[in-house]
Order: structure tokens, then sequence, then C-alpha cells
């Protein structure tokens, strides 16, 4: 188990300051650590307070805190970050605590709890809790409930996390600029006893979307519907981790969706019961099967399956376009346009043209020029080849023999022989008849001819 001080050393963890505190009062703040890798975490085991079991945030960690007279306080600073969203391509971003989305904060069901917030951003600002029941003047909403926190200056919450659940924090502040921007972060409310609702592996995750212009860094803060990078967490594949669970595991995956459209999100190869809300646990008796589950705006949800099927399985968004990357909304469809003669007389003049899309296809086979800092529409390598996703896209691992803890991605699947779907080398059926040819007859067949009635007048 990971104690406070060994994910402290291990997480890559560096102190800030808070910038509105005087020096006087500096020590009477949380430390506020940050993180820099865009790998996932090991969980954060409590080292004080109640127990509970901590989750694993896919592509990113829990936020450290301390006990004060009974009190548990977080600090959260409000800052520009870089957040790598794949390998090749980086992104400049607004996020909390050198990441976005910013790091999970994990209490107990009863805790009292105090988030004193910097903010480091050019404009002011202010978190809202997102399915915490509080008191009004907690809820963040800059101009209702509080003065927004200018620039510089350091604001105190506190509240009793009352019910357990899965919640989530974002600014109720120049709302389209600062989540567009990748403002954002997940709150987990662990039940009193440990052992309720327990399960063995538990993942947590944000969808968000980002407009990135080919070659750019910064995200546009105005657009409203034509997203072209669509993220688990801000990380597209292949730069999403994989979930990594030993055979026989129950698993529970909660996601909240902080982007402008709803997700169908699908696990292959298990069945998985809806077991949770923003609103909290469903009773046992009310829970449904499914294999995908419709996540709305501003939505949360928890589904439980037991990983009983070992393997390398497929966990997406199943809007076709959000597993994409850097996807073009004017790109006209080609299929089944001869290009040839088009493609040789601009290839003398654009001699890095390429002909696209004429047969359909797989974009992650093709090798094309892109622009500094733009990843390629699907970019992941399977053990068979280009695996043609991307954007929101991961694997669940499912695998005998892992240590309890243990996280590590195993590598990919050893299938058992005679277990993968192979070409047929076979015997081929027959071919259909031509157009206009008599079908072939089989003895003691009936052939029925039907004669077409004419035109219909006056319909």
């Amino acid at each position: 188990m990971t104690s406070r001080r060994t994910f402290l050393g291990g997480a890559g963890v560096a102190l800030v300051g808070a910038a509105a505190v005087k020096r006087s009062a500096a020590a009477s703040l949380p430390e506020a650590p940050t993180q820099g890798s865009p790998n996932t975490m090991a969980p954060l085991a409590p080292p004080n307070g109640r127990p509970y079991n901590p989750v694993v945030t896919l592509n990113g960690w829990t936020l450290p805190w301390r006990m004060n007279n009974g009190v548990k306080e977080f600090h959260l600073v409000a800052e520009p970050v870089v957040r790598e969203i794949a390998p090749g391509m980086k992104a400049n971003m607004w996020g909390y605590n050198g990441q976005s989305p910013g790091p999970t904060i994990e209490v107990v069901e009863g805790d009292r709890v105090r988030i004193f917030v910097t903010n480091k951003l050019p404009e002011h600002t202010s978190i809202h809790w997102h399915g915490q029941i509080l008191p009004c003047g907690m809820d963040g909403v800059t101009g209702l409930t509080q003065p927004g926190i200018d620039p510089g200056k350091t604001f105190m919450y506190e509240f009793v996390a009352r019910h357990a659940g899965t919640f989530m924090y974002h600014p109720h502040a120049d709302e389209m600029v600062q989540m567009a921007m990748g403002m954002m972060g997940f709150w987990v409310t662990h039940p009193k006893n440990p052992a309720q609702h327990a399960v063995d592996r538990d993942f947590v995750f944000l969808l968000n979307a980002y407009d990135i212009e080919p070659g750019s860094y910064t995200p546009k803060v105005n657009t409203m519907l034509d997203f072209n990078l669509w993220t688990f967490n801000s990380r597209v594949f292949p730069g999403i981790d994989p979930m990594v669970v030993r055979l026989g595991d129950r698993v529970r995956i909660r996601a909240g969706n902080l982007s402008m459209t709803n997700h169908p999100l699908h696990v292959h190869g298990h069945r998985f019961e809806v077991t949770g809300t923003d609103g909290g646990s469903i009773p046992p008796s009310a829970r449904w099967p499914e294999v995908t589950t419709d996540l709305g705006v501003g939505q949360m949800r928890a589904i439980e399956f037991v990983a009983d099927n070992p393997g390398d399985w497929a966990f997406h968004c199943h809007k076709s376009h959000h597993t994409m990357n850097a996807m073009g909304h004017s790109v006209p469809t080609m299929i089944g346009v001869d290009q040839r003669g088009v493609a040789q007389k601009i290839n003398s003049l654009v001699p890095d043209y390429m002909v696209m899309g004429d047969k359909g296809g797989s974009m992650g086979g093709m090798q094309m020029p892109l622009p500094e800092n733009t990843l390629p529409m699907m970019s992941g390598e399977g053990p068979f080849g280009p695996i043609d996703m991307g954007g929101m896209f991961t694997t669940l691992k499912v695998r005998a023999g892992l240590a309890r803890n243990d996280y590590t991605d195993p590598g990919w699947y050893k299938h058992p022989k005679g277990s993968v779907a192979v070409e047929w080398s076979g015997d081929m059926p027959a071919a259909a008849a031509a157009p206009g040819k008599a079908p072939a007859t089989v003895p003691g067949e009936t052939i029925m001819n039907v004669k077409k009635g004419g035109a219909h007048h006056g319909h």
C-alpha cells in the first residue's frame, strides 16, 4: 500500500505557495502539491482519518490532505498548465495543481472538509462542488453565492461531505472559457463503512472535449459543437492508459461528463450493472444490466461487473467520431470517386498530395505529413497491426495472477491456441448469379416468377 510520504516522493510533487496569503500566514495553509506526469498514479492509501478503499484516477492522481483538529484540509491551485494529450501532442490549458483535469479529491461520508483555492489565472474564478449537498454560500457560483476569486487571491470553502457518492468540481465563473480550457476535477465521497459497496478495483475519469486546430497548442474557447479531440481525463488514445484488472476482480468504473454532448460508453466482453449516479448508489433491486450506458451532459455514472473473461477488451464511446483524433468537419466523402487523373495533376504541383478516402479504409495506416503538435486521426498500434480507434478509447486488460494492487500494464494478451479469428482457407460458396442471368436451379426446387405491376397514376 502506498503511504502519503511515498506517494508524494514518487509522484514528482513540488510545493507551491498561495499567492494571496501573507508570508506570516503561509504556515496556516496546507501543502499544494503538483503533478506533472500524465501517467496513472498509484492509489493514495489514506495516511490518517477514517479508512476507505481508494480509487485509481485514469491518467491522474489523488490530492493529498492534512488533518487539522479533525478537519480534512486540501489546497487547490487554479493555474495555467501544459497537458500532454498523447505522446507527440501537448496543449496549453488551465487546470489545478499542474494538471487538467485537476487531482481527484477523496473523502469519507461525514468528513468535515476545508478546501483552500488559490487563483493563479489571469482572471477571476470559483469552484462549484457538483452534486454536493452543502450550505448555499459554499456552492461556488460567482455573483450568486460568492464574489469571484480574483487573481492572486485565496478563498476557503468548508462543508461536511454528507452523502457517499461520485461527484465533480468545476468553475462557475467565465464558464465557457474556463471549462473549455480544462478546469475540472473528480470527487469521491466514500461510505463510512469501507465494506459497503466494496470492489476490488475502482477507476474514475472525466469525459471532456477540446477544439485545438492542427499545429496549434491552445483550445478554441468559443466552440460549442464541433470539437476535434474527445478525451478521457484530457487524454486521447493511444495516450490513455489501460485499465488493468485481475481475473475474477469485481470492477467499478465511474465516469463524469463535462463535455457538451452525451456519450454512450461501451464495454466489450462483459455485461455490467449501472450501480450509481451523482445522486448516489442505486439499490441492488433497481439496477439493470447493460453493455452500453449513455452518459448525459453534467451526469455521473458508476458501473460494476466481474472481470471473468480474460483478454484485452475495448472500452470506448460508441459515437464513431468520438473515437478519432484531430478530426476535420469540412472534408467531403470521396468513397467511390475515381481520383486518379486529378491526383496526377495535383501531384505535379503538390508532390505530397495524397488521395484520401476513395475506397474507405483505415486512417491510421495513412502516412501523411502533419503539422507540428498534431496527432493522426487514429494512431494506436496493437498486436495485430493498427488499432482503428483514437479519442475516447482505451482497453480493459483482464489477467489471471496479478497481485492485488498491481496496476502495471501486462502487455498484450497471449491468446490460447485456436481462439483467434483467422482467414478462412477452405472452399468458398458459389458466386451469386449476375443481374439478368437465370438463377441456377436445384433439383426439386420450384422457381416462382413474379410479374411486376405497372405504374400507379394519380397517387
